[in-house]
């Protein structure tokens, strides 16, 4: 079970240090971040909790400080999601503004075609 525990808490850390970097250098292009991007970060941080809270011994050293840098990687996701929020919100703004200007000019186009 050690071992199972050691490479799971090892794989979510991974996961975990790869999305802060990811989303802190492309909070200005939050469009670059997908929904598949979250669903599999938050699949590998409920698996990792699931066998955190499962584990009935106190592990070796080695998943002892993997569960602490996974804690310190949650953290540090936690103080990021509240501005990574906000930058996405202000994309949704602004792409809906791209999408209604386009409209507007399409129906513009369509029309200036039609009176010639």
């Amino acid at each position: 079970m050690l071992p199972d525990t050691l490479t799971i808490l090892n794989r979510a850390n991974i996961s975990l240090r790869s999305a802060l970097i990811r989303f802190c250098s492309e909070q200005e292009h939050c469009s670059a971040i997908t929904a598949e991007d979250f669903s599999n970060l938050l699949s590998e941080i409920v698996h990792a909790a699931d066998c955190l809270r499962h584990q009935t011994v106190p592990g070796e050293e080695a998943v002892q400080q993997a569960a602490q840098e996974y804690r310190t990687n949650l953290e540090k996701l936690r103080d990021l999601l509240p501005e990574l929020q906000s930058n996405l919100l202000a994309e949704k703004s602004r792409l809906e503004a791209a999408q209604a200007h386009i409209s507007s000019a399409s129906a513009w186009a369509r029309s200036s075609t039609s009176t010639l």
